[in-house]
């Protein structure tokens, strides 16, 4: 099974490392790693995808460190994930046309085309992204670079009910995001 777990740190040279660290001590394999700015300047956004099935003690140990300011395990939340994923494939003029139909389906972006091969630009669930790379790869796969997961935590939407009052609807709003500071 894989958790997900998202983190804020600080934006300083070692922080990524020490967090990271930590997951290898612990004999985790990290699946997937995305680290970028946050809203907040100084502050990174630290989204790891690891091959386990409790994790919490981690999350624990990892909120200990100096350099972390909030952990999150996002694995049984309803999150929204995207991953990026740029892929070479082997396209002469014979299969071209399949390929070109595969992005399209998938709404898949070429962003270059050789005289034997196309480069694609794919944004999507992980789950899609694999499913898209399965059905390319008989054309002839030559090289993928994903960008690894990230995710974010959807906010709850509640339905509108003819009962409530005006008062009542006002306190059914969203709920805040974990990682909001």
């Amino acid at each position: 099974m894989r958790s997900t777990i998202a983190a804020l740190i600080q934006d300083h040279p070692g922080a990524l490392n020490r967090a990271v660290s930590l997951f290898r001590r612990r004999g985790f394999n990290i699946h997937s790693i995305a680290v970028g700015p946050s809203e907040t300047p100084g502050i990174a956004r630290m989204t790891v995808v690891v091959d386990a099935e409790h994790v919490e003690q981690v999350a624990k140990q990892l909120y200990r460190l100096i350099d972390v300011i909030k952990v999150c395990d996002l694995t049984d939340e309803r999150t929204l994930q995207r991953e990026t994923a740029l892929l070479k494939v082997h396209a002469p003029s014979a299969s071209r046309a399949d390929i070109v139909a595969l992005c399209t389906i998938f709404h898949a972006r070429i962003l270059d085309a050789g005289s034997h091969s196309l480069v694609i630009e794919l944004t999507t669930t992980p789950a899609t992204l694999d499913r898209f790379t399965d059905l390319v790869r008989p054309f002839g796969l030559k090289e993928v670079a994903r960008t690894g997961q990230i995710a974010m935590v959807c906010p709850v939407h509640r339905e509108r009910t003819a009962t409530l009052t005006a008062a009542e609807e006002s306190e059914l709003d969203f709920e805040p995001n974990p990682l909001a500071v």
